[in-house]
């Protein structure tokens, strides 16, 4: 059993961004990866997805609606939906588009 500190280092493998526009501000990110150490991983990936999109859109925000994560033999994918904006919309899970997508670039995370 690995001790404290013993972890493998995080070597995330991106493997893919696809999106889909549902209906006019809703958008879905489907994003798969290796090595990821969590959820938590793969929902930052598709993040990272969102923020690019919104701002390839011309808008400024993007407010999460719900990720589903999913494991299967090492492979770690993430469906999410998001809403864009061009202003902060209502809610709690909201994104400045501009300011995570230059924290995912600074992270190493792709984006779109």
């Amino acid at each position: 059993m690995p001790e404290a500190g013993d972890e493998a280092p995080f070597d995330p493998k991106y493997q893919g961004i696809e999106t889909r526009l549902l209906d006019g501000d809703l958008v879905s990110f489907n994003v798969r990866m290796r090595g990821a150490r969590t959820g938590e991983d793969v929902s930052r990936y598709a993040e990272c997805a969102a923020a690019q999109y919104t701002l390839i859109r011309g808008y400024g925000f993007a407010r999460h609606v719900r990720t589903k994560v999913a494991e299967t033999g090492g492979l770690w994918q993430a469906d999410a939906v998001y809403t864009i904006s061009e202003s902060l919309p209502k809610g709690f899970k909201t994104i400045d588009a501009e300011v995570t997508t230059a924290a995912c670039v600074e992270s190493g995370i792709p984006t779109v």
